[in-house]
């Protein structure tokens, strides 16, 4: 997954059933990957996982929601920022 944009993987995250999608070249590709294997959207939230440092970045368009509060590319809530780290972390290691 890293080959296609280099350094970072572009990911959406189902915080709900646990699952991600990643590699494409936008993370709503991604997010529809999700949404066809059976996702709802609302569940659904954007990141990077920087392959060199583990690191997990919470930026994508898909987060600006203001329906659910969130009104920034960046994932607000802390609480699903530690969701989608914790999956992240479980598919690319703990560092994450």
């Amino acid at each position: 997954m890293v080959e296609a944009l280099g350094s970072y993987i572009k990911l959406a995250v189902d915080v709900r059933r646990g699952t991600l999608a990643g590699g494409g070249a936008m993370h709503a590709d991604c997010e529809s990957a999700l949404i066809e294997s059976g996702s709802k959207q609302e569940d659904v939230w954007g990141a990077d996982w920087i392959a060199e440092s583990g690191e997990v970045r919470f930026e994508s368009l898909i987060n600006i929601r203001p329906r659910q509060g969130n009104r920034s590319m960046t994932i607000q809530d802390r609480q699903m920022q530690d969701r989608v780290r914790e999956l992240v972390g479980q598919v690319f290691g703990e560092s994450a």
